[in-house]
């Protein structure tokens, strides 16, 4: 079952809680105060190694009626997009870089490459997501909307099919991103604004449109005669990027040992339980420095949630402080290789494609308060924005039809 209270899962006291709150409000301090120009030309370095390969793979791209320029151009092209959604685009919209004070890659200033414009991503995931973790109604990334990733999700036939959107989800993990915000479980049940909705969907169009325009007719075009290899290249590439991304997501949030929460753990909620829910409701993958890049560092998940903020260079450090945090209190901390990781998110899915009755759940029993079994064991219901209350400023802040908006 869900966790209603991290506390008792972990089997710490008030007390206990309440010092690694405040361990870890140190080592957010120190990272802080020694950010300097080593973390800053880390940033910059990334950024020009994925220009240069953009730019290296358009260039090859032109003789790209030769099998082997078309495979190279194409490679170039695909690890070019991966650096710039996850390394850079993700990492620069969650402000790890504001300190800066670089206007070129400032949270308020970046826009990705990707369909889904920067101020509906910043809601729909720094906010929502990042806030409300793993909470069973309030985080929208419990399945996309689209999969059923926990027991307490009631199931109904529609999941039998849950192995195809998987892998149409993976396959086009871009546009499943981008529709993210719209919330379409709301939409269905005419619970969404009208207004809303309509302003978003301009902006999505608009955004989707340039994306379509700049890959598969501007550049193909420049191309010449070998526009039509130059068209499937970019297709390539773009499948390349979503499979990338969508694995890389799904081993930090779906593995065996990443926890569900009930609404109950929100409830007076304090900063060190925030901290808590973090580290329990997220999981990280090992590899090398090579692997831990292509991955924008999310191969720390854990860590990336509990400091979204901080730069991810440094994440590795911040691990091995969070690892004896963690053993120091007994704290379970997930992590193994990427197969691993990416093999236990496939069986949920295929397991959970199926009636709870007819498979059996291996977690533990958690704590329960009131008659959250029960309760839980019904249709995922989504909460709008009123309905989520304001908490973390780290997590920064989102335009709505131009006003942005701080949450405390």
């Amino acid at each position: 079952m869900a966790i209603a209270d991290v506390k008792e899962y972990c089997h710490l006291t008030e007390d206990e809680v309440e010092q690694i709150g405040r361990e870890l409000d140190a080592l957010r301090t120190e990272i802080e105060e020694s950010r300097g120009a080593a973390d800053a030309a880390y940033i910059n370095r990334v950024i020009r190694i994925q220009r240069g390969l953009a730019f290296a793979g358009r260039v090859t791209l032109l003789f790209s009626n030769k099998k082997p320029a078309w495979a190279a151009g194409t490679a170039m092209l695909g690890i070019a997009k991966i650096l710039e959604n996850i390394e850079i685009g993700h990492n620069v919209m969650h402000g790890q870089w504001d300190w800066m004070n670089d206007p070129e890659i400032h949270s308020s200033n970046w826009e990705w490459d990707t369909i889904q414009p920067a101020e509906q991503w910043k809601h729909s995931h720094n906010y929502i997501h990042h806030q409300f973790t793993n909470v069973l109604g309030y985080d929208n990334d419990i399945g996309y909307g689209i999969l059923r990733m926990a027991r307490e999700q009631k199931w109904n036939p529609y999941y039998f099919g849950q192995p195809v959107y998987n892998a149409m989800l993976a396959t086009l993990f871009e546009w499943g991103v981008g529709l993210h915000d719209l919330d379409i479980e709301r939409i269905r049940k005419g619970k969404k604004d009208p207004k809303e909705l309509k302003r978003q969907l301009k902006q999505l169009a608009r955004k989707a449109g340039r994306q379509a325009t700049k890959d598969y007719l501007v550049y193909p075009a420049l191309s010449g005669p070998n526009w039509k290899t130059t068209l499937t290249a970019d297709l390539t590439s773009n499948i390349i990027r979503n499979l990338w991304a969508y694995v890389i997501i799904f081993c930090g949030h779906f593995p065996d040992g990443a926890m569900h929460f009930t609404e109950e753990e929100l409830e007076d909620e304090t900063r060190s339980e925030w901290y808590l829910r973090q580290i329990l409701g997220a999981a990280n993958f090992t590899g090398s420095p090579l692997m831990h890049i292509m991955a924008g560092n999310l191969s720390f998940q854990i860590e990336h949630h509990l400091y979204p903020d901080l730069p991810s260079n440094r994440y590795a450090q911040i691990s091995e402080r969070v690892q004896e945090l963690c053993r120091k209190y007994d704290i379970p901390y997930t992590t193994g290789p990427l197969h691993k990781q990416y093999g236990q998110a496939l069986r949920t899915i295929m397991k959970l494609s199926l009636p709870n009755s007819w498979t059996k759940d291996k977690n533990p029993t958690q704590p329960q308060r009131r008659d959250t079994a029960n309760r839980y064991e019904q249709e995922h219901k989504r909460r709008s924005d009123a309905e989520r209350p304001p908490r973390r400023t780290e997590l920064g802040g989102w335009s709505r039809g131009g006003k942005q908006r701080m949450h405390d």
